[in-house]
């Protein structure tokens, strides 16, 4: 997959964000375009103008990190915009061919977790943790974890992937209080990954998957905005417990594997401690009668 439309259509994106006047630049008459015209940004990168007409029609292919850089001022990207930049610059350096023969542990399929980072997110028993991957997929949970991400796991079409979950499953706008915060970043960490990886196979296929099968995903995925997960607070609305108000902790494995380790805590003395409490003891009772069931054998709850 060529990542030149995304490099032309992520550097027009931002182009059009800025106005003259946060660029601090005179406006002359009549203004046909939105933001700043592709000779501003040249003139404010330090380039030609037919240079970084070249630049926003995709070709980022051996361009040094001095004009990267100069670009990433003139069009006055954050941190988490600029590490996208230089992404694409990457991956378009890469010849087509090379992803498919050098594969990845970040982009081979499955993947796996180690025992010891299991033991870590199960050794969380008060706290919902998981283990993601840079595709959104849950690739491992403790029961706290899968009790309060519930429907999602239950959902078979879901693929235990938080944003076909988000996007795909009418019950997450019911889930997710600040539902359209959630989706956006959602999208935003899919972009991010799709700049890094453009050719990984599972995620070209879920992008197109949530783009024929929801518009919202096909609205935001156009606007080429880009998020990371690191901390956050999350609101939601639990179908046993009611209303969550969580402090999310992502932190990322350190490795070439692209997994991180989600962890969702209450603050001590809330209402959302006491429905975090009610709820590992619904999903240790839930559990018990699980095992009863595989077994044969009464949970001790029974009668």
């Amino acid at each position: 997959m060529d990542n030149r439309d995304a490099v032309s259509a992520f550097l027009r994106s931002r182009r059009d964000k800025i106005t003259h006047q946060q660029a601090g630049l005179p406006s002359y008459g009549q203004r046909r375009v939105p933001g700043l015209r592709r000779g501003e940004v040249a003139t404010l990168a330090g380039v030609s103008v037919e240079y970084y007409t070249r630049l926003e029609r995709g070709t980022l292919h051996g361009v040094s990190d001095g004009v990267l850089d100069a670009l990433a001022r003139a069009l006055q990207l954050d941190a988490t915009e600029r590490t996208y930049l230089y992404d694409l610059a990457r991956a378009a350096g890469k010849a087509p061919g090379a992803p498919a023969r050098q594969r990845t542990a970040r982009s081979a399929g499955r993947q796996t977790v180690r025992p010891s980072v299991t033991r870590i997110v199960d050794g969380m028993p008060g706290m919902p943790a998981c283990v993601m991957n840079s595709r959104l997929d849950t690739l491992a949970a403790n029961p706290l974890g899968r009790a309060l991400y519930a429907e999602m796991f239950a959902d078979p079409t879901c693929g235990a992937n938080v944003a076909r979950f988000a996007f795909l499953n009418p019950a997450a706008k019911r889930f997710y209080t600040d539902w359209e915060r959630m989706a956006r970043f959602a999208v935003g960490a899919l972009r991010i990954e799709a700049g890094r990886s453009p050719y990984d196979r599972e995620l070209s296929n879920l992008i197109g998957e949530l783009s024929t099968r929801s518009d919202a995903f096909r609205v935001m995925w156009g606007s080429h905005d880009v998020h990371v997960f690191r901390e956050s607070t999350k609101r939601l609305n639990h179908p046993l417990v009611g209303d969550l108000e969580l402090d999310q902790e992502t932190m990322s494995l350190p490795d070439d594997s692209g997994l991180s380790v989600v962890v969702y805590s209450a603050p001590p003395g809330t209402a959302s401690e006491d429905g975090l409490t009610l709820l590992a003891g619904w999903s240790a009772t839930a559990g018990s009668e699980q095992t009863a069931q595989a077994t044969g054998k009464r949970s001790p709850r029974q009668p």
